[in-house]
């Protein structure tokens, strides 16, 4: 079967999940094309994976603005009607969005390059990650004649905007939720007879990422926080608990894996609560890097404002690492306090101070039974064959039963599968 991905960026350091999951299909006999608006000229790239997957990626902005006027031209002359369909509907989309008129007629535009490399290519389907732009690029690709299509919602920034997600997911084969409480908020968004369409099938990892990387907690005091540097990942409230522990005379060790927007204001922060001899910033890392930074800590540290179901917990979890986190969105599906990990409330400096006191002054036994029962959790719900065996089967129903409705309570048609694969 051939179907196609489409992405708004990558690849992206931040986005691998993508490509286990593409790569995932791959395996199991899908041929697909993947298709971004950007991400060409990306220099950050750690991560030899992501470079190849470049080189595989066909990029819709590539030619730049005056590219997209060709394949216009062409669809309105080969399609005429279907052409104003889609012109109406990104004017419909327009007015309901906080993005002006001109971004959905771009949007259209590029809807009109994507689909002659479709034709050629024979996807019998289109999947999109994020439910932006994307998701709306997808849905004019239909509408202009082309494959159905899905996509996966990963939140929270999705939910919180107008971009109008009921009229993607009422026109969309299915849609993807990475957590229950992503598809509550799908819920939400949409309309009850389009409840059935959306589906949860979890972020996943293969097993390549954590076989034969069993290594014993180390004994150094080594927390490890993983994630670009920004607003949503709280690494500034982290330095603030950092500091508390300081003051205490905790020993302690923080490394923080990655790099972004917010660096130079914790850099400051580093330096203003004289901290430089307990925290460092590794910049953008591949991999490889972030699975040994994880496997070189005692726990990951991860104090986020918002989230979808981050992979990362997901990572250390396989690598046998407990998590302290806090209890937002579809993260307490995951991490139970004082199972697998530790869980504070999201914006509580002296909580996450806490939960990293108590962490760092647990016991070697305390720690390995947090990590392996955290290790069992994860490789139940979140293994790569498992949660891309439902998205193939979702792909492979969706000529076939997804496309037959059925029949609501209130006599309005809805597919009749089930909600979660």
């Amino acid at each position: 079967m051939k179907i196609a991905y489409l992405v708004t960026e990558y690849p992206r350091v931040s986005h691998s999940f993508i490509r286990r999951e593409i790569l995932a299909l791959e395996q199991q006999g899908f041929e697909v094309l993947r298709v971004a608006l950007r991400g060409w000229d990306d220099d950050n790239l750690p991560d030899e994976q992501d470079r190849r997957e470049r080189e595989r990626t066909r990029y819709v902005l590539r030619e730049g603005p005056l590219g997209l006027v060709a394949p216009v031209l062409a669809t309105l002359l080969r399609s005429p009607l279907r052409f104003a369909g889609a012109l109406r509907l990104a004017m419909r989309m327009a007015r309901d969005s906080d993005r002006s008129l001109p971004y959905h007629l771009v949007w259209l535009a590029e809807a009109c390059r994507i689909l002659p490399w479709l034709a050629e290519f024979g996807a019998t389907h289109l999947h999109a990650h994020f439910g932006w732009n994307s998701a709306e690029v997808a849905m004019l690709v239909r509408v202009l004649g082309g494959p159905s299509y899905s996509f996966t919602v990963h939140g929270p920034r999705e939910f919180e905007r107008p971009i109008g997600l009921d009229e993607k997911v009422g026109r969309a084969a299915f849609v993807v939720a990475v957590s229950s409480f992503g598809r509550s908020q799908m819920f939400l968004k949409t309309r009850e007879c389009d409840w059935p369409k959306v589906k949860v099938i979890h972020c996943a990892l293969e097993r390549s990422f954590h076989e034969g990387a069993r290594r014993a907690i180390p004994a150094e005091p080594r927390l490890v926080c993983v994630g670009r540097l920004c607003a949503d990942k709280a690494q500034t409230l982290l330095l603030e608990a950092a500091a508390r522990l300081a003051a205490r005379g905790v020993a302690f060790e923080l490394v923080l894996a990655g790099d972004g927007p917010a660096r130079a204001q914790i850099e400051q922060a580093i330096t203003r609560l004289r901290l430089q001899g307990q925290v460092r910033i590794t910049g953008w890392i591949g991999g490889s890097e972030v699975r040994e930074h994880i496997l070189n800590a005692r726990a990951l540290v991860l104090p986020s404002f918002a989230e979808g179901l981050p992979v990362v917990i997901m990572e250390a979890m396989a690598l046998r690492r407990p998590v302290l986190t806090t209890y937002i969105a579809g993260i307490p599906e995951l991490v139970r306090h004082g199972e697998n990990g530790w869980l504070f409330p999201a914006g509580s400096v002296e909580a996450l101070a806490r939960a990293m006191e108590e962490c760092l002054a647990s016991s070697p036994a305390t720690l390995e039974r947090l990590a392996e029962q955290g290790y069992r959790d994860v490789l139940a719900g979140h293994s790569i064959e498992t949660e891309v065996a439902k998205l193939a089967r979702l792909f492979h129903l969706e000529g076939s039963e997804l496309a037959q409705p059925g029949e609501s309570l209130d006599g309005r048609k809805v597919d009749r599968s089930t909600s979660q694969v």
